[in-house]
């Protein structure tokens, strides 16, 4: 009996050992070497629901009040990124917002510099050297599966790359798969699924190192977390089976 015993951990404990190469991230990293980040960051473009924060500046303060988000109608007991929110400008389904003294404006498409540019020209004919601040407001991303503290998070820059995100969910848990992390994008013409090896490099230099927009990272779990929650692999399962057959077989054989 003791022998069985043994052998039921002896298979638990090599159900749930995890080696080196399942583990570590960036492998194949030897020397030092240099990647431009311009070239593979693409700023992202404004789409339908997107939020957007918009500051105008100029000479004359006066000369802009007409062309403002009216705050006043914001509640001051609001949470900082909820005002923000709040202050900002919805991109309806036709890509459009509705901003002051301009009317409809349509935005998809642009991205946050090409806006600026393109509200500077429009309110240089009523303002005098108008200077004009975007920002998406509501820039989010869903990481879920394996990590410590799987969720949705909103940051407020647009530079957000894939291990900045690993990071913010608090890593990957020892049961996470590091060489199939499955990163799901939503595109214009679709929805694309990526598979990304985090335990070699190469991917950093794709346009996948950069998350977009509402992007959904999905952590699977490995082989041993696999085989672990089955009734098979469940060593905490297999002890207490165990120990009714023990228990019985004793009050049985007395």
């Amino acid at each position: 009996m003791k022998k069985l015993l043994l052998l039921f951990i002896f298979s638990g404990l090599l159900l749930s050992c995890a080696t080196k190469e399942e583990v570590l991230y960036f492998q194949d990293i030897e020397d030092t070497s240099l990647v431009k980040v311009d070239q593979i960051f693409k700023h992202p473009r404004i789409s339908v629901n997107d939020i957007l924060k918009i500051d105008i500046t100029a000479l004359s303060p006066k000369a802009v009040l007409p062309y403002q988000f009216d705050k006043n109608m914001v509640q001051t007991q609001q949470r900082q990124g909820d005002i923000l929110k709040l202050e900002g400008y919805l991109v309806d389904q036709g890509g459009n917002i509705n901003y002051p003294g301009l009317g409809s404006v349509k935005v998809e498409g642009f991205t946050t510099q090409e806006l600026q540019r393109e509200l500077e020209s429009k309110l240089s004919q009523f303002i005098k050297d108008p200077t004009v601040r975007v920002r998406l407001v509501n820039f989010k991303i869903s990481i879920i599966g394996e990590v410590k503290a799987p969720g949705t998070y909103t940051v407020a820059e647009e530079t957000l790359s894939l291990p900045q995100a690993l990071g913010l969910a608090g890593d990957l848990t020892i049961s996470g798969n590091r060489d199939d992390v499955l990163l799901i994008r939503q595109a214009k013409e679709g929805r694309e699924y990526v598979r990304i090896d985090l335990t070699t490099s190469e991917w950093m230099n794709s346009e996948y190192y950069f998350l977009k927009q509402n992007d959904i990272v999905y952590v699977q779990p490995n082989n041993a977390k696999v085989k672990s929650a089955g009734i098979i692999g469940n060593l905490g399962t297999l002890l207490s089976v165990f120990s009714v057959l023990l228990s019985t077989a004793i009050l049985i054989f007395r």
